[in-house]
């Protein structure tokens, strides 16, 4: 397949995923095997993980000006959800690096994948019966959901699903969940976007056969597409049938699971 048409097809891919509650890592687990699509170079993975970022930082960017604003003239509440945020990203950091490598042996087994889907799936459809909460984000909360996230590290468990559903489960109202899921992403995301692009400056590095202009142009599609995804979420969200994502992981689980 012509390089210009992998890097459509993965930024796409990249931007519907990783944000609707249907894991970006499985899709693309399943992607490379049905299709033969292989992402060609560490450089392009890392500018569509940043294309995505963007999306985040456009659409929460009043949540964001208000958070970093307030950190910096010493708020209460800001400082209290910027700790929150820090003690949500401490549950994943703790179980990635001790057992990155048998995390990683995930990707290479798609049954796992479609098994992962079927469990983010079987969550979310949980959701059809939990009561509507008002209640805002605090510290055990924070913490229930940063355990969530770690879930996520595996291929095919969505982030924003499960931290959303465990947001959701704890009775945080709709919009904040779907906030605070996001928000709390920016440092992982951030993160493993600069670990990756440290890696891609390494010898060990396969050097990139794609053109400058299409990875811009992936990272590009990647913003839009997930900015518009992320506002679907959202609407989903308010609406009441989030949910229904859970019967896509399953459906798509199963069949991966014989398929594959």
């Amino acid at each position: 397949m012509d390089n210009a048409v992998n890097v459509a097809l993965l930024a796409v891919l990249q931007g519907v995923a990783e944000f609707l509650p249907i894991s970006s890592s499985g899709h693309l687990v399943i992607a490379q095997r049905l299709l033969g699509v292989n992402e060609p170079g560490i450089r392009l993975e890392v500018m569509l993980h940043l294309g995505t970022l963007a999306s985040i930082v456009v659409y929460y960017r009043a949540a964001l000006a208000r958070l970093v604003l307030g950190c910096l003239r010493f708020q209460r509440e800001q400082l209290r959800l910027a700790g929150y945020i820090v003690l949500s990203a401490i549950p994943a950091i703790l179980i990635y690096f001790p057992f990155k490598d048998r995390i990683e042996a995930f990707y290479e087994q798609p049954k796992a994948v479609g098994g992962f889907l079927v469990f983010t799936g079987v969550i979310l459809l949980f959701l059809r019966w939990i009561r509507h909460g008002g209640s805002s984000v605090n510290a055990p909360r924070a913490l229930v959901i940063g355990l969530a996230q770690a879930f996520a590290i595996l291929p095919g468990v969505s982030r924003s699903g499960m931290t959303i559903a465990a947001a959701r489960m704890t009775e945080v109202k709709p919009e904040e969940a779907a906030e605070f899921s996001f928000l709390m992403s920016l440092p992982l995301l951030a993160g493993g976007a600069l670990l990756d692009l440290i890696r891609s400056f390494s010898h060990d590095a396969p050097p990139s056969s794609i053109p400058e202009w299409q990875i811009w142009f992936g990272a590009g599609l990647a913003a839009v597409i997930g900015f518009v995804a992320l506002s679907l979420l959202v609407k989903t969200l308010k609406s009441g049938y989030f949910w229904v994502f859970g019967v896509y992981c399953v459906l798509v689980g199963l069949l991966v699971s014989v398929l594959l």
